[in-house]
């Protein structure tokens, strides 16, 4: 049976997630080039775009999950290898601010978008206050974009879902390496964690929903 996205998309209870969709990851100054070349290989970055601008309509909340640092790196363990390689950076790292740390243009922020930072782990709602405002703000579904699939959209759907929340995934909203270990993560794991999906399916679920008058969330 087809999965009922208009239920689960009802923009009374529904959130847009991004993920580390940061200038100093996905950006000019990524030291992850095959990350960006996936990036830009599947038009995740308009796609994403299309979304915001929907759900800002219909008052959806957009919450931007990012990664910064101090000058110097306190608060934060190099202590798995993916941590080791993020700390090895030459520079100053993602500083509040700075032009490694800041959103892709695209995504703004938009005036009421939500921007919630962590100095530490590999997923968004990991020392953040990113469930209390999800659930001050009533949401049940969170549509998860952004990078990668290989670590950080993974644990943000686990923890998601350990938390009661909903998944939806617009798979080509999303990027992650290499396209054949992406293959077999979505169909092995992802797909029996979230409800896997397209960015135009989650649009063509808004598109019938009100655009005048939509229910503002509660909080």
């Amino acid at each position: 049976m087809p999965p009922d996205l208009q239920g689960l998309l009802d923009p009374v209870h529904a959130a847009v997630l991004t993920s580390e969709c940061q200038e100093g990851i996905i950006g000019t100054a990524s030291r992850v080039r095959t990350l960006v070349e996936a990036v830009q290989a599947g038009g995740m970055i308009g796609r994403i775009a299309v979304l915001l601008d929907r759900a800002r309509v219909l008052r959806v909340p957009v919450l931007h999950c990012i990664v910064t640092t101090r000058p110097d790196r306190g608060g934060a363990s190099a202590n798995c290898p993916l941590l080791t390689f993020a700390r090895a950076g030459k520079g100053g790292g993602l500083l509040p601010g700075s032009p490694e740390a800041r959103l892709l243009p695209a995504f703004g922020p938009a005036e009421n978008d939500y921007v919630v930072a962590r100095l530490h782990g590999i997923s968004p709602f990991h020392g953040t206050e990113l469930d209390a405002i999800l659930r001050n703000l009533g949401v049940r579904t969170v549509v998860a974009t952004g990078v990668s699939l290989n670590v950080a959209l993974l644990g943000l759907t686990i923890e998601a879902v350990n938390r009661g929340y909903q998944v939806v995934l617009p798979l080509d909203a999303t990027a992650g390496t290499p396209p054949a270990y992406v293959e077999l993560l979505v169909e092995h794991t992802l797909r029996l964690l979230a409800t896997v999906t397209t960015t135009a399916a989650v649009v063509s679920a808004w598109q019938d929903a009100r655009t005048e008058g939509a229910p503002a969330h509660p909080g």
